[in-house]
């Protein structure tokens, strides 16, 4: 295959930093891979005024880091900006590949230019309630660019591709997220630190923000009367009053752990007695799939997205209802080995359905003019 220029951009760092999403798993994951099979892949990392990676290359991909604003959305776009014109008069790449479905505004000026534009889109952005009322009309307005200008859009989840199928008639990508991980060293360290113990915890791993459902998770957790800890990896990209409501939420069994990544991330979850993802709104998401792919028992909203990411291999409960929360919570203590049956499937179900060396093969291809548009 001939050998493709891309650049990224669109997640906030690679490797990722404090703040940090799927998007930039999903960087991490695919852009070195995309190198290994004889690319060149420019990103364009985020640099705020307390956040950067001093880097300037990644696992053979070449980092540019650009400076943005601290102001939660227009961020995103000002970096997004600053990157598509550094692409095209910089020369940097023929195809580009953006991030969410918000940055496609910059699809004009770059297929104005001659290249080839790709949007990853996860999920029906507008209805996430971490966006005010102008953001989500923004959102709904992108859409429609989405949908006519970009050369194609990448779905990860089929639901939101059937939305977009629907509403514009017309046909869109569907790759999912790859759920492996790199094989760690056993490491207590990172459960000292804590004072944790293993499978004496429950997990979260994500962003401090409305659509996680944390306003669910931690009422639940007390609720199910639980004898073990509930751990909480992550945070706010920016001050929040939302992330100041859950700590206040919180008792004593609670454990904010604040931003984790690498290696540490991966050892919390292979001890953790089993992890729970309470979103209201989600894509695919990459962490659900690195726990399946871990072989770690899981409870999850039953929105379809998550629905359709375990099937049959996990427990769901009734999205939005603390108390279905807390009923499954009691149930995983009561019923651990069907949990750990439950979590076989889902390592097997990961294995088979979405590997990251699939994944960047179809990507290669849709890149590449061959795959299916």
């Amino acid at each position: 295959m001939k050998k493709l220029r891309i650049a990224a951009f669109g997640f906030r760092t690679l490797p990722p930093a404090k703040g940090a999403a799927g998007a930039d798993k999903f960087a991490m994951e695919l852009f070195p891979r995309l190198v290994s099979r004889g690319h060149s892949v420019v990103a364009y990392n985020r640099r705020y005024p307390d956040v950067h990676v001093d880097i300037k290359e990644y696992k053979g991909v070449q980092i540019k880091t650009i400076r943005t604003v601290q102001r939660k959305g227009f961020d995103t776009l000002w970096h997004s900006f600053r990157s598509t014109m550094d692409i095209i008069f910089r020369n940097t790449a023929d195809i580009v590949h953006i991030q969410n479905g918000g940055n496609s505004i910059w699809a004009l000026p770059l297929r104005l230019f001659g290249k080839k534009v790709f949007v990853s889109q996860d999920g029906v952005d507008w209805k996430r309630d971490k966006w005010p009322w102008y953001g989500k009309v923004y959102l709904k307005l992108s859409s429609y660019i989405s949908a006519w200008f970009p050369t194609n859009i990448i779905f990860d989840n089929v639901i939101a591709r059937q939305y977009f199928e629907k509403k514009f008639n017309k046909k869109f990508a569907f790759i999912p997220f790859g759920s492996e991980v790199a094989p760690v060293l056993e490491n207590n360290a990172i459960l000292e630190k804590y004072g944790l113990e293993k499978g004496e915890y429950y997990l979260f791993v994500g962003r401090f923000i409305p659509d996680k459902g944390l306003h669910y998770l931690i009422p639940a957790f007390q609720q199910s009367g639980s004898a073990k800890k509930l751990v909480l990896i992550g945070g706010s990209p920016n001050p929040s009053g939302y992330e100041q409501e859950v700590h206040a939420m919180a008792g004593p069994g609670v454990v904010f752990a604040g931003f984790v990544y690498g290696d540490d991330v991966t050892r919390l979850m292979l001890n953790a007695y089993c992890y729970i993802q309470p979103s209201d709104v989600e894509g695919l998401s990459p962490v659900v799939l690195t726990v399946m792919g871990l072989g770690v028992p899981l409870i999850v909203s039953d929105i379809e997205e998550n629905i359709y990411a375990v099937q049959d291999t996990a427990i769901t409960f009734s999205k939005a209802n603390p108390a279905s929360l807390a009923e499954k919570i009691r149930y995983a203590e009561q019923h651990y080995p069907h949990m750990l049956e439950l979590a076989e499937n889902a390592r097997q179900r990961a294995g088979k359905e979405f590997n990251w060396d699939t994944v960047t093969a179809q990507h290669e291809e849709i890149f590449s003019g061959n795959g299916k548009q």
